[in-house]
């Protein structure tokens, strides 16, 4: 049995409308047809695409925190290098 909704499910845009290089919306996640159809959705399909922007934002958030750790990885490994005590004998 379906649950009725009374109130509308709000679009889940935050109003920074550009598209990163996989073309998916900076500020919402969704990509061009979750955009442009997100009126003519059912509510069952809005919930999903919110769902889905909710995965790409902890995909997205992993991957920074990932790029950060490489980071500072290669910082460290610059300011102190291997100390080579091999004399070359």
């Amino acid at each position: 049995m379906e649950q009725l909704e009374f109130f509308e499910i709000p679009s889940p845009c935050i109003g920074v409308c550009q598209t990163d290089a996989k073309g998916y919306c900076k500020g919402c996640l969704r990509n061009r047809d979750e955009r442009f159809n997100w009126l003519h959705f059912s509510d069952a399909k809005k919930y999903d695409v919110i769902r889905l922007c909710k995965q790409r934002k902890r995909r997205r958030q992993l991957a920074l925190l990932k790029a950060k750790k490489q980071q500072i990885i290669e910082a460290r490994q610059l300011a102190t290098p291997s100390l080579d005590f091999d004399d070359g004998q």
